[in-house]
């Protein structure tokens, strides 16, 4: 039996009654990356599905003596369920194939005489897709045991929580709760590996989670193809994953106090990473974007300094997101995400490409900025070309240079609405306008 942390090869049985066709299968397929196996027949192909483990491809021929190709697929099926099959077939044979499809469970069928290439393409795709499943129950498994090693842990760590101050034993119950919320939301293995990150360091808590979900929504706002898109959120879940093999003491301090030599070890989370995720194919597009999503605009990020254009988009738009998630925190008010609009003004093409601006404004307030309550309206921070006849400024409005340019309670019509658009173009003021709207009319703008 394999181990379930070790890859297997993947075995293709091929079942035929012309040993010049099993021949001619095996010298197409000496060259690929799995083992080929032959049968002659029905029964025998049965016996070798019996024996032997990791077949990850069944393919028959459909008129043989004895055993029918459906027949024989129909009984493969029975003892393995989840190994695709493949039916061959004359071209006279077609309702066959379909029999062989219907009752065999085949995925489809390929017709004789077949051309080289083409079979070769098809059994390549039905083999990868059989690898991908197995890879992702081997990971499924090794998740599982993590978190049995965890809850393991957590049993024995118990009876010296319940001996130690009660400060550590809130602790011990928030990574408690933790590992709980973790069984309870596995909904794959980038979600399962973004909640060990945090339980890694506390002092992420929800930020990747925060971090993902602006990223995407500034992806969204740039129509990128829906594949970048999740590549992007997927990156952004995973971007601190690299910290989990950062010492304690440079993970919680403060890089201005650390020394060259520990900085250098420091930055080394961005490469780590990458690596720790670079063993699952699927993920590798993800890894370059963590790679990278340190590195500044003008070039003095890290790990690599590249600057503009040559960090890939996707590092760009998450390292904005992480820096405006890093400067809220829990629970913001409407001055810190004012402040933090203009704080990410403030570094663009020094730390931050300019061009994404507009992209992180509008998702930050629809996340951040819906935080205040008064007389049924709710209070909203907007962009000068979101505001509505009727709206109220919820505090003075103030342009870039400190004009004072309305005070608050001003009920807003098309006249005052003009101004701002006017004054916002030729002194530009950071983080919106702070307005209350009704319930209704926040509902109709929806």
């Amino acid at each position: 039996m394999s181990d379930a942390n070790t890859p297997v090869e993947i075995k293709v049985l091929f079942v035929d009654d012309e040993k010049n066709i099993l021949s001619s299968l095996r010298r197409l397929t000496m060259d690929e990356d799995f083992e080929t196996l032959v049968a002659g027949s029905g029964a025998e192909g049965l016996e070798i599905l019996a024996r032997e483990e990791n077949i990850g491809l069944v393919v028959s021929d459909q008129r043989m003596p004895e055993m029918t190709g459906a027949e024989f697929l129909a009984r493969a099926r029975e003892l393995h369920p989840d190994i695709p099959r493949i039916v061959l077939t004359g071209y006279a044979d077609v309702s066959a194939a379909i029999d062989a499809i219907n009752k065999g469970g085949a995925c489809r069928y390929i017709k004789k005489p077949w051309e080289d290439q083409e079979l070769l393409q098809i059994i390549r795709s039905e083999v990868d897709r059989f690898r991908l499943q197995q890879e992702n129950k081997r990971l499924q498994a090794i998740i599982r045991a993590k978190n049995e090693e965890l809850e393991d842990w957590n049993r024995r760590l118990k009876g010296r929580v319940l001996e130690q101050t009660g400060e550590i034993r809130k602790k011990n119950e928030k990574l408690y709760a933790h590992n709980t919320r973790l069984k309870k939301t596995l909904r794959g293995i980038i979600e399962a590996l973004s909640n060990l990150i945090e339980l890694r360091d506390k002092s992420l808590n929800s930020h990747a989670e925060n971090v993902a979900a602006l990223a995407r929504e500034m992806a969204t706002g740039m129509n990128l193809p829906e594949a970048e898109r999740d590549c992007i959120y997927e990156a952004a879940l995973l971007h601190d994953i690299g910290k989990i093999g950062i010492p304690d003491e440079l993970l919680h301090g403060r890089i201005e106090d650390m020394s060259a030599p520990d900085v250098e070890r420091y930055m080394q989370h961005a490469i780590l990473g990458q690596t720790a995720i670079d063993g699952i194919i699927d993920l590798r597009p993800a890894g370059v974007l963590i790679r990278h999503h340190h590195e500044w605009y003008d070039g003095s990020g890290y790990p690599e300094g590249r600057k503009g254009d040559d960090i890939p988009l996707g590092a760009r738009i998450i390292a904005m997101a992480d820096y405006a998630d890093r400067l809220l925190g829990p629970n913001p008010s409407q001055a810190a995400v004012k402040k933090a609009i203009g704080s990410v003004r403030e570094l663009c093409r020094s730390r931050f490409d300019p061009g994404l601006l507009p992209y992180l404004e509008k998702p930050l307030l629809e996340l951040y900025g819906q935080v205040v309550y008064a007389d049924g309206k709710i209070g909203m921070i907007l962009d000068p070309n979101e505001l509505r006849p009727g709206m109220l400024l919820a505090e003075d409005l103030y342009s870039g240079t400190g004009l004072m340019l309305l005070k608050k309670g001003t009920n807003l019509q098309e006249p005052q609405i003009e101004s701002i658009h006017r004054y916002h173009l030729l002194d530009p003021f950071p983080g919106g306008v702070t307005v209350l709207v009704a319930e209704e009319q926040k509902a109709e703008d929806a």
